[in-house]
């Protein structure tokens, strides 16, 4: 009986343990896939810019548990050293939420004159942490061009058309060194501020990056929440985040389910062969009781009810040891604790009732076959 009641521990151990990770899995996968980037876009549906009321109204739409963060990016051309680069004016106190692989040496600051320089322009123009550069933005003046608004600019002559223009500059301060590896680091980073200084407009948001913790199918819902009440706006979502999210959590899922079959499985058989070895101990005590009047409902229900007390036994036992298992791989593979179902005591606790009570159907069987008149002569 023993060695029955450490197999039902065991199976329902690992059944109560993996179904914890089970329902649990989605959840840390989708924090750990949050490191490789946003997995949201929102885009202008026109020609317009998205203005800030519509992209707070799309935000609104995730729950606050869900949402890690939101970024939004203006790009535009400048000129450092009379050489085209790319600018990007965005909210750097929360880019960090969306782009967490970020790798910057130096500072992150999201104070006006200060910038996060990509690696690869870094590396073009020799500047490094701490250097000041100047960007230029040029554009064609005429006499009827307002120049009081500009703070600092230059007017030069085109010597072979004779069109005047002005260069506007913006002296910034290197902050910290961006590099990703990827595209990232070809872009100058700026304050939404800094960059409506030097292009002189304060135009819309071009994209915004959204990260939130949600599965396929529930971000599907989202998106298409924020697209039905925000016409102006597009949502879509970045596939190459989500599908692999997607593609790792249903494996992940079919692993724990395949590995749940196979436990209770040989949990039946491991019950069924040492309840047929305590029937097989006991075949004269249940010849002589047959021998005695004894009608085979009662035999059956002797075995069954210690069977049954057993696998309830060992459901609640192995319960609480499967929250003990969940929680080590949890810390282990994902270092976050698991999230503790009430709802998954009872069931390991009713599935371990029923895998013991049928594991003891064929020992039951053989126990009523017993012949009490060879059993008693011995034979």
């Amino acid at each position: 009986m023993i060695v029955a009641l450490l197999a039902i521990v065991v199976g329902a151990t690992i059944l109560s343990g993996l179904g914890l990770i089970y329902y649990d899995v989605p959840r840390q996968m989708s924090a750990q896939f949050r490191s490789y980037g946003a997995n949201v876009l929102l885009t202008p549906s026109g020609k317009s810019d998205m203005k800030d009321s519509d992209i707070k109204k799309a935000v609104s739409v995730f729950p606050e548990d869900k949402l890690k963060g939101y970024t939004p990016y203006r790009y535009e051309n400048s000129k450092l050293n009379n050489l085209p680069v790319s600018i990007a004016g965005t909210d750097l106190s929360s880019v960090m939420d969306t782009s967490p692989y970020w790798h910057i040496s130096g500072q992150l600051s999201d104070e006006n004159g200060n910038a996060l320089v990509g690696k690869k322009l870094a590396e073009q123009f020799g500047l490094n942490v701490g250097d000041s550069f100047s960007l230029v933005n040029s554009f064609e003046v005429n006499d009827s061009t307002e120049m009081s608004d500009i703070p600092e600019y230059e007017i030069y002559t085109d010597p072979e058309t004779g069109e005047k223009f002005c260069d506007h500059m913006l002296d910034l301060k290197i902050s910290g060194i961006l590099e990703t590896g990827g595209s990232e680091e070809e872009y100058i980073y700026v304050t939404l501020d800094d960059v409506s200084s030097l292009m002189l407009s304060s135009r819309g948001c071009d994209i915004v990056e959204v990260s939130a913790a949600a599965g396929e199918e529930e971000l599907k819902g989202y998106l298409d929440e924020i697209n039905r009440k925000i016409p102006s706006l597009t949502a879509k979502p970045v596939k190459r985040v989500t599908a692999s999210e997607s593609t790792v959590l249903s494996k992940l899922e079919s692993l724990v389910l395949i590995v749940t079959a196979v436990v209770l499985a040989l949990t039946m058989i491991c019950v069924a062969t040492t309840m047929m070895a305590v029937i097989a101990e006991r075949r004269r005590e249940i010849g002589l009781r047959k021998a005695l009047g004894a009608l085979d409902s009662s035999i059956i229900l002797e075995f069954l009810s210690e069977g049954l007390v057993l696998g309830a036994v060992g459901g609640i036992t192995g319960s609480v040891l499967g929250y003990l298992f969940a929680d080590c791989v949890s810390m282990n593979v994902f270092s976050s604790a698991i999230t503790f179902r009430p709802l998954l005591v009872p069931t390991a606790i009713i599935v371990s009732v029923a895998v013991t009570g049928l594991a003891c159907l064929i020992p039951i069987r053989s126990a009523v076959d017993v012949d009490p008149a060879l059993v008693l002569k011995g034979e």
